[in-house]
C-alpha cells in the first residue's frame, strides 16, 4: 500500500484510546458502500491486524487497512481533529472527487 500516513495527532489518539487493549491493538480504517456519496470511512478499535492487512505505524500506533480498502486509501492522511463541535478522526484523501458536509462519506 503506497504512502498512507498518520498525523502525529492521529497517532497519540489512537495510543490514548488502545491503551487498556492487548498490545497488538490498533485502529482499523476501512471503506464501505454507502453514505449520501457513495462511499464512507469505517473507524474501529481492532485488537489486532488480519493476516492480509497493511499495518501502518508511527510513534507506537498502529493503523490497519484491508486489501480491499487500501487502493481507495491510496496518498492519504488519517488526522485527529478537535473542533468546537467535537473531535474525530478524518481521512484526508486525495481520490476523493467529493464528500458530503461532514466528511465521512465520499466518491471517487
Amino acid at each position: 500500500m503506497a504512502a498512507l500516513t498518520l498525523t502525529r495527532a492521529a497517532a497519540q489518539r489512537i495510543k490514548t484510546i488502545v491503551a487498556s487493549e492487548p498490545p497488538e491493538a490498533g485502529l482499523r480504517v476501512a471503506v464501505e458502500g454507502g453514505g449520501c456519496s457513495g462511499f464512507q470511512y469505517e473507524i474501529a478499535v481492532a485488537p489486532g491486524p488480519n493476516a492480509e492487512d497493511s499495518v501502518i505505524e508511527r510513534d507506537g500506533a498502529r493503523l490497519f487497512v484491508d486489501p480491499t480498502s487500501a487502493p481507495f486509501l491510496e496518498g492519504s492522511e488519517v488526522d485527529w481533529v478537535e473542533e468546537l463541535i467535537g473531535a474525530s478522526f478524518k481521512v484526508k484523501n486525495p481520490n476523493a472527487r467529493t464528500s458530503c458536509g461532514c466528511g465521512v462519506s465520499f466518491s471517487i
